[in-house]
Order: structure tokens, then sequence, then C-alpha cells
């Protein structure tokens, strides 16, 4: 008997190649188009509501134009030298992703074409480099800016991306975990962040000492799109549409809601007050935390790891940063280090106790070469557990050690064309000296105080810099 004709749709044409599967190739698209809005209008809106009024401006467009910046210089060469033919064991080599020829082809990992996993990869580099800016707020010149974002994904982010996520890359051949970014993204950015602080320099003394978010409700709103946006940002990394996909979206949204739980607690426990800034660092350490790990731990690990989430970081920011000198001298404005440099850290050891190895060989497709301690200990395997502990170490080493090198080398590159910090008298204005323009206007249809240089409207601080029992602010 004949077997029942095949849809049209499932036919092989040109434009439908036998190697692509449709369902993968849609979801992979829809997952990147998540992670992009995590970026814009994600982390546009919740910089320009979580600073002083006069930065909001400045703030959003650092973010903006970060995302179009990075997708030109990705398709140009960035790319190629984090997922192209091997060069070194850290990078591969230059070129670009711009032929019919190649962007049609089908993708190192996934029934889908190049174009869909370049698209795909973008969005995460991109938000990499958003993610430093938050470090850098209320204060870095703008046109320095402009120059550091090509430099440092060229020359950091590109390093980081081959060594962990490419086939033929230093960690990822040795069997290190690091599912969809925590190191690659989180752990990076949170180092290059801190550094990249350092060398710009604090914002004005009464900036750090009172900085009030314009908008909290505005903030919510991109927390929001952050936190959504997240299935994306793990569930796109099996590179399928398939059921580890859907454990890393369910383990991701878990262990977010219970560190923000966890934050919360602590919150209200030691200052006296459920703040809905904190609740929203308690998410995003949360995020942070969970993704090396999404698709290849149970749901009590999840769990296990958002307690985690919302309370080592808390204490590094409410405890250990008030009493370090270093933490205190680097202003960092976002509080970047402990959202993501700490969260992303804790998130890879953690990954190396509770990553298990069916799960792994969901995604990796390869049985027992990754082995998390707790099963290792588990099945009698102790040195294949001790050996992921220890390569889940080196990725930690070998990211903060590459982050401060090139961030600083960077940073230094910069100075030597423009300025890495603003005027005294810019910072004093903000938005308009920056930018010709202001978020808010108070008169008319959003025309200008023709008598005055800027607005008087400005962060107008009642009382000096004193601040309620329990008020949070961004650090």
């Amino acid at each position: 008997m004949a077997s029942p004709p095949l849809p049209p749709n499932l036919f092989t044409d040109q434009a439908n190649p036998p190697w692509m599967n449709k369902g993968d190739n849609a979801w992979q698209l829809t997952a990147a188009t998540l992670v992009g809005l995590q970026s814009v209008p994600g982390l546009i809106i919740l910089y320009g509501g979580a600073v002083k009024k006069k930065w909001a401006v400045n703030s959003a467009f650092m973010a903006l134009y970060a995302f179009a910046c990075v997708l030109v210089c990705w398709v140009g060469w960035g790319y190629r030298l984090s997922f192209g033919d091997k060069l070194i064991p850290i990078w591969g080599k230059i070129d670009v992703a711009l032929t019919e020829h190649y962007l049609l082809e089908q993708a190192f990992s996934g029934k889908f074409p190049n174009a869909t996993m370049v698209f795909f990869q973008f969005v995460f580099a991109a938000i990499t480099l958003i993610l430093i800016a938050g470090a850098v707020l209320g204060r870095m010149n703008f046109y320095a800016w402009m120059l550091f974002v090509p430099l440092w994904l060229t020359f950091s982010y590109t390093i980081g991306a081959y060594t962990i996520w490419s086939t033929g890359g230093w960690l990822a051949t040795a069997g290190m975990i690091d599912y969809s970014g925590g190191y690659v993204i989180h752990l990076s950015s949170g180092v290059a962040g801190f550094t990249a602080a350092y060398w710009v320099g604090p914002r004005l003394t009464k900036d750090r000492e009172r900085f009030p978010p314009n908008n909290i409700l505005l903030m919510l709103a991109g927390a929001g799109l952050l936190w959504m946006g997240w299935t994306g940002f793990n569930g796109g990394d099996p590179y399928a549409a398939n059921i580890d996909a859907s454990l890393a979206v369910l383990n991701t949204h878990v262990c977010a809601a219970t560190s923000l739980l966890t934050w919360l607690i602590l919150d209200i426990l030691f200052f006296g007050k459920a703040s809905v800034i904190g609740a929203v660092q308690g998410m995003i350490t949360g995020l942070v935390c969970i993704t090396p790990a999404a698709g290849v731990v149970h749901g009590w690990a999840a769990i296990i790891m958002g307690i985690c989430s919302g309370s080592i970081p808390w204490f590094t920011m409410m405890v250990v940063h008030k009493k370090s000198e270093i933490l205190q001298k680097v202003d960092d404005t976002m509080a970047v280090f402990h959202t993501h440099a700490v969260a992303g850290t804790l998130g890879g050891l953690l990954t190396g106790l509770f990553a298990n190895p069916k799960l792994c060989n969901l995604f990796y497709g390869k049985y027992g070469q990754y082995v998390g301690l707790f099963y290792g200990f588990q099945m009698g395997e102790y040195h294949n557990g001790f050996r992921q502990i220890g390569l889940q170490l080196i990725g930690v080493v070998f990211i903060a050690s590459v982050n401060i090198v090139t961030t600083s080398l960077v940073c230094l590159a910069v100075r030597f064309i423009v300025p890495l910090r603003m005027t005294e008298e810019d910072m004093e204005i903000g938005d308009e000296a920056a930018h010709g323009e202001e978020a808010y206007a108070i008169w008319g249809q959003g025309d200008r105080n023709e008598n005055s240089r800027f607005s008087t409207y400005n962060d107008v601080e009642i009382n000096g810099s004193s601040k309620a029992k329990g008020h949070v602010e961004m650090t």
C-alpha cells in the first residue's frame, strides 16, 4: 500500500533545502528577536528610567548606538572572528558574513542557515556591550563610547565567544559548560564594565551621593522586557525547538522568580522596606545565574541557584561593597559588577556542581564528558566531577583576565583620541550638554527655555542630598 503524499509545505526546493527544519528556523528567529527586544527597547527604557532625569537621553542613546554599531561590525568581521574557521585556539579567522553563498549555507550547528545564526549570535554580542554601558552611565563621553564599542567587540568579545562557544575553541573542546552566556556575556560585561568604570572615573560627587531613578514605572517596563526576553536568551541555545529548549525556558523563569523573592525578603529583613529596585536587581541576578546552566540542570537545582543568586550578590552589593576600598573607589553606576560578574561566576560554578550528564547529552550530544560534581559523587565518577569544577574555574579566570587586559587597552587607546570622561561643566548639565536634547519638558510642547542653556527643572533636589530611611537607589 502506497504511503500518503507529504503535505506541500514539506517538499524541498531552492528556498527550503533538505537540511533545513522550518520549525527550528522559525523558533531561532523568534528567539533572536526576543533577545533583541531585551536591548531595544528593553534596556533602553530600563536605563532611561533608572538614572537621574538629566541623564535619561544619554543613557538610552548609549544603548541604542551600541545595538546598531555592533550589528555592522558583526556582519563585517565579528561573527567570523567568533564562530569562523580556527586561527588560534581562542580566535577565529577574520572574514565577512555578508555573501549570499555563506549566509544561505547550513550553520555550524542546528538545522537552519548561517543567516539565522548570524542574527541570533548578534543580539547576544549587542546586549553584552549594552550591559557594559550600565557601569559608565552618567559621565562617559559619548564620542569615547562610539569608539569603545567596535574596539571592545573586536578584541574582547570575539575571544571569549570563540574560546567557549565555537566548535574549535579551547575551552569548548575541553568540556567547559556555558549553556547560554554566563561567562561569554555576563562575566565578561561585569568585569569589562567595572574595568571601564575605573578608567573613565567617577560621576560627580553629588551624583554618586544621590542618583534617584527618574521613572520607576518605565524602569519596570524595561525590566519586564528583559525578563520575558530571556525566554529566547536561554530557550534559543539548543538551536532547536526541542525538549531541552522547554526545560531551559522553565528553569530560567523559576530561578529568576526565586532570586527576586530571596532578594526582596532580605531587603525587608535588613532595611525594613520592600524595594522595587531591589526586586529588579534580584530578578537580574537570577536570570544571569541560571544562564550557564539553563538546559543542563533539573528544576530543583534552578531553585537552589535562585536562592544563591538572590542572596550572595545581595551580600556583595550591600555588605562587601561598603567595606571594600576598591569597590568603593570604582563608580559602577548600575552595579553591573555585582549583578553580572558575581552572579555570572556564581552560576558558572553552580553549573559545575549540578550539571546532569543526561541533560548535557541532550544539549551537547556527548554523554559522560560533562558531569557535575554532585553527579560525579552519585555515580562514583569523582574525577570527572572535579574536572568539571576545575574547567568552570579556569573559565572564570580566563574570561576575567582577558577582559581586564583588553578593556584597559581599549580605554587607553580611546583616551589617546578623545577624553573618556565628560567635562565637569557638561556633567552638571547632562543630556543637553551631550546631545542638545532632553527627556522631559515642563512647558509648551517640548520647547526649551530660550533664556537658558539648559532647563532648570533637571534633578532639583530638596533638602540637600539626604535620603529617607530605607530609600534605595542605583549605586
